[in-house]
């Protein structure tokens, strides 16, 4: 009797630490699940800018962004808000950039929070042979959050990378 009861009580305590286990492990799978749909959903929204920068359509390359981001051009302009995003980029994108292209590339994904990231991306200009002087390259800092109709860029940093011709 003693030993059966034994056994009931060494089973019940696996069955409990296996379900406790298992529990953990559910979790663990879902963090890493959402993790995964978060960076694609944050990749998306690199890939947007690119594509509305390379089709000239500034309302394209604004539309990952906050309607209140905050964003830093790359000569030190701050402009506040997805509408004057849009604004200001579709005008460069018909006149002084309408003959370049952007390539981006995201170098890091870091979150913060579930629903904060920080994401670091590269990105080169490209211009025609006879437009070399616009030809550049930069690197991107951009703090993304998760809201109701998904991840939005609230804070972008555009920093010009210059070659050190002494190094």
């Amino acid at each position: 009797m003693k030993r059966t009861s034994m056994s009931i009580r060494f089973l019940t305590i696996l069955a409990g630490f296996t379900l406790c286990v298992f529990t953990i492990s559910a979790r663990q799978v879902r963090a890493v699940n959402t993790h995964a749909e978060d960076e694609a959903a944050i990749r998306e929204n690199v890939r947007q800018m690119e594509a509305g920068w390379n089709t000239k359509q500034g309302a394209l390359f604004a539309k990952p962004f906050a309607p209140d981001a905050d964003y830093v051009v790359i000569n030190g302009i701050y402009i506040q808000g997805r509408t004057a995003i849009e604004k200001v980029h579709q005008q460069i994108l018909n006149t002084v950039f309408k003959n370049t292209t952007l390539r981006l590339s995201i170098k890091k994904i870091r979150f913060l929070r579930p629903e904060v990231a920080v994401v670091h991306v590269t990105g080169h200009r490209n211009a025609p042979a006879n437009e070399r002087e616009l030809v550049s390259d930069a690197f991107m800092t951009m703090v993304m959050t998760r809201e109701k109709q998904g991840w939005r860029i609230a804070a972008f940093q555009n920093t010009q990378i210059v070659a050190n011709p002494q190094r």
